[in-house]
């Protein structure tokens, strides 16, 4: 069986649960190697809005690599990896990658990313937007990135918060061709009557 490496970066934006399902998803998919980035920012979205210490977010990857480190593996084309997401990605970093502004791993990896035609996803969270952010996210777009805000899909009746972050990166993750077992699905409404 082929594996296939997904990074996964989490920057600062509000939603560090986003970055933390895409890890527990990824980990029940037995034919994929996650690559994880945190952010500074992400490190403080964490210790403000989740109970997670750092140690539970680290053992959720196969590889974790540090935002400084732009020496990584995943810095480099020369390094096959099947495509990334950054869950959640702050306009801070859309901005970065809208512009090419590889500062950090994040950024170059997600720089790495489009230049070497493989998939990208962003799952940005602000709102409302400006004029700035949907330029960046134009150009992402246009750079061949997937712009992916984690809007609730409400179709599957979820009943807490952790489902619907659930549902929301399952979706982010089957945008890079990865077959998510388990995720609800619109199978349309009921059946038109016959007139």
């Amino acid at each position: 069986m082929h594996t296939r490496r997904i990074i996964v970066g989490i920057s600062g934006a509000s939603g560090f649960q986003y970055g933390r399902a895409a890890l527990e998803i990824l980990r029940g998919l037995p034919d994929v190697e996650s690559h994880l980035i945190v952010s500074k920012g992400a490190e403080l979205t964490r210790a403000l809005e989740t109970p997670y210490g750092k140690d539970d977010i680290y053992g959720l990857a196969d590889a974790v690599h540090a935002v400084g480190n732009l020496g990584a593996p995943v810095s480099s084309g020369s390094f096959p990896v099947h495509g990334m997401i950054v869950a959640p990605c702050s306009m801070r970093t859309l901005a970065a990658v809208a512009h090419g502004f590889a500062d950090n791993l994040l950024t170059r990896a997600a720089d790495v990313t489009l230049k070497e035609r493989r998939r990208l996803v962003l799952m940005v969270r602000e709102t409302p937007l400006n004029l700035a952010h949907l330029d960046n996210m134009r150009r992402v777009t246009e750079m061949g990135g997937i712009v992916f805000p984690p809007v609730p899909a409400l179709y599957h009746r979820p009943q807490t918060a952790a489902e619907i972050v659930a549902h929301s990166t399952a979706r982010a993750l089957g945008l890079l061709g990865l077959d998510i077992p388990n995720s609800p699905q619109w199978t349309g409404g009921a059946a038109d009557k016959a007139v």
